[in-house]
């Protein structure tokens, strides 16, 4: 990437759930963050799937995006992601080759390897992997084969609707695997320093030092997600940035719940190796006035030199989201 403005900026939402609210408010949010995205002129608004997380609406990721497509005109929606092994890959294909023939032309697939829940939730939903055999790289083939099929070709299985639809596929990672998964496929690749931001630079120097021309990529396309919390002061920042902290120290113990209301000082609440961990898993996100985004956005891009930059933000209050999205796009595009 030669130029930082070249690399665009999109959406990540989890459909956070916060203390007081219920799942249908949080899909309201949702449609409000998606439609304002799609105003404002972000690239992509992507949701995330998880389970057994009280704190998380977003498990059903295609029929949420259904939702959004619905409602918004132009903007791309996709999945970062869809956790495969939770899935048999004809289901999924199917389920977005439903998407693409309703929203032509504005749906992403975005792949993901890790269950993204526990043992019990994954038996839950009835997939396991099994013994030492890891199924990923297989299904991802599978499943761009059916995308990428040519008229005329008949498989004696097949995803209907689905079959030749070029869906874009997206691998996303938060270690070293599905970088070297997408650089041998030829696939983008985005990585979820939002959350892991360790290896992050080992990730994008491994994916475009293999990658590997496919017909649908030629070069390497990378994606960074990092969390953006943003508000018209710093103190206004740091303090809405606290529901996100607080958010991880349960989930380190075990305890995931509702999003936390922000809290004026977090030392009451955590323990010095609790703060140790939250504060390495977000050591990436941007906290801050306009300014402090502006710069840390283009620091972000010159250093990582991604294609494309996903943000994050976990904000307890509707409108202070809104508000932290409309701000991270104004110094993006005051760069």
């Amino acid at each position: 990437m030669s130029d930082k403005k070249t690399a665009s900026l999109s959406v990540l939402d989890l459909a956070p759930i916060p203390q007081g609210a219920t799942a249908r408010d949080a899909f309201h949010t949702s449609l409000a963050m998606a439609q304002q995205a799609e105003q404002l002129g972000f690239n992509r608004y992507w949701l995330a799937e998880h389970h057994n997380m009280t704190g998380i609406a977003s498990a059903a990721t295609s029929v949420l995006i259904g939702y959004l497509a619905a409602n918004t005109s132009t903007l791309r929606l996709g999945s970062g992601g869809v956790m495969l092994p939770n899935h048999a890959p004809l289901v999924i294909a199917e389920q977005f080759g439903t998407l693409e023939s309703l929203y032509p032309g504005r749906i992403d697939l975005g792949l993901g390897r890790a269950p993204g829940s526990d043992q019990r939730t994954m038996m839950a939903l009835r997939r396991h992997m099994g013994g030492h055999v890891d199924n990923f790289p297989a299904d991802v083939v599978e499943i761009v084969g059916w995308f990428d099929a040519e008229q005329g070709e008949a498989p004696a299985v097949q995803p209907v609707p689905g079959l030749g639809l070029k869906i874009p596929v997206w691998l996303l990672g938060s270690s070293l695997y599905s970088a070297q998964l997408a650089a041998k496929l030829g696939l983008p690749f985005a990585f979820a320093s939002h959350f892991a931001p360790e290896m992050l630079f080992q990730a994008l120097h491994l994916y475009r030092e293999n990658f590997k021309p496919s017909a649908r990529l030629a070069q390497p396309h990378a994606m960074v997600c990092v969390n953006v919390v943003a508000a018209d002061s710093e103190r206004d920042a740091r303090f809405l940035f606290t529901s996100m902290q607080q958010q991880f120290v349960n989930l380190r113990r075990g305890q995931p719940g509702p999003l936390p209301a922000p809290v004026e000082n977090m030392d009451n609440l955590w323990s010095p190796s609790e703060q140790y961990g939250v504060q390495q898993a977000l050591s990436m996100s941007i906290v801050g006035d306009l300014d402090k985004v502006r710069h840390g956005l283009s620091a972000l891009m010159r250093e990582t030199q991604a294609d494309e930059i996903m943000v994050n933000g976990q904000i307890f209050d509707k409108e202070a989201r809104l508000r932290s999205f409309a701000l991270a796009m104004e110094a993006y595009r005051s760069l």
